[in-house]
């Protein structure tokens, strides 16, 4: 992790980037990933999909950007309809501001939820009128500053140091901010709440005791390594599209994604229910995650 700071840091540095904000808000933007593949084909002389998340002049996608936020509420939406639910009139919690964060507020109130928060790695929003994505992508997109601003340009909106989140009552809860940030306190306080579905944005946000403590109360739990998978999945669009020297509309890829989105969360409830692991879908996502590796090897005869 010490590397991949220095790393970034440095890059951002060579780039004209701004590093002035605190360590763990550097991350691989449009702009690292320009650099990067920039230099790729300098050294190499090659023009490949060897990168994704490219700019859309030079080989990239559109929805690259919205992937796995909406993905993530894709599976959401559809594990809540085949449980005889619906993300309409929902109230969610989100966690995090950057891409899959805004992307999954902006695709929960598309489909008729409120999200009444958000958060950055100095504190969190609470608005209990539901987060003003525009005004949200303006602050972090655009602007690149803190959620201190949100507050100020929004009389609805209560901004809290530190953390919080997961106090807030919710049905929903989306964690898409970073590794850890949902402990078992924060599970005990959900669970409390009426919370029914936590679906990970991030990469592992639920600690393993968090985890176990949300299966046992009956709370519908997906992990990261199936539910934002949105993003990684609409990376290998991007490489068909690179490949093919095609451009899809933003509608072919979002659609795309929505069918994979919708697949994935049926191959790992299938997987689970083939174990006797019904409604075990951390259990599921391993079983068929770990089956589509070994029936290709088997294949292949590396077995």
């Amino acid at each position: 992790m010490a590397f991949c700071q220095s790393f970034m840091t440095e890059l951002c540095k060579h780039i004209g980037a701004d590093t002035d904000v605190p360590a763990g808000d550097i991350g691989v933007g449009g702009r690292e990933i320009g650099f990067l593949f920039g230099q790729y084909k300098r050294i190499r002389d090659l023009y490949e999909g060897v990168l994704t998340g490219k700019g859309l002049t030079y080989g990239g996608s559109l929805a690259r950007t919205e992937a796995t936020g909406y993905g993530l509420v894709y599976l959401t939406d559809e594990l809540l309809k085949c449980h005889n639910n619906t993300m309409e009139g929902k109230t969610v919690v989100v966690s995090g501001a950057g891409n899959v964060a805004i992307y999954a507020i902006e695709k929960c109130q598309q489909l008729g939820a409120k999200v009444v928060t958000c958060s950055d790695s100095t504190g969190w929003i609470y608005d209990a009128n539901g987060i003003d994505v525009a005004l949200l992508k303006e602050i972090k997109e655009v602007k690149r500053a803190r959620l201190t601003e949100y507050a100020a340009a929004r009389p609805t909106a209560e901004y809290h140091e530190g953390r919080g989140v997961w106090a807030i009552k919710c049905d929903i809860a989306l964690p898409c901010a970073t590794q850890n940030e949902l402990l078992i306190d924060d599970a005990k306080a959900l669970v409390a709440n009426g919370c029914i579905a936590v679906c990970e944005g991030a990469n592992m946000p639920t600690t393993l005791d968090a985890t176990k403590y949300l299966q046992e109360n009956g709370i519908l739990f997906v992990p990261g390594k199936a539910s934002n998978a949105g993003g990684v999945a609409t990376s290998a669009l991007e490489m068909s599209q690179n490949s093919e020297r095609l451009s899809w509309t933003f509608e072919e890829v979002d659609s795309k994604l929505k069918d994979i989105m919708v697949n994935i969360y049926h191959n790992i409830d299938d997987a689970a229910k083939r174990y006797n692991k019904e409604g075990d879908y951390v259990t599921g996502a391993n079983i068929a995650g770990f089956e589509k590796v070994l029936n290709a090897m088997l294949a292949q005869g590396v077995c």
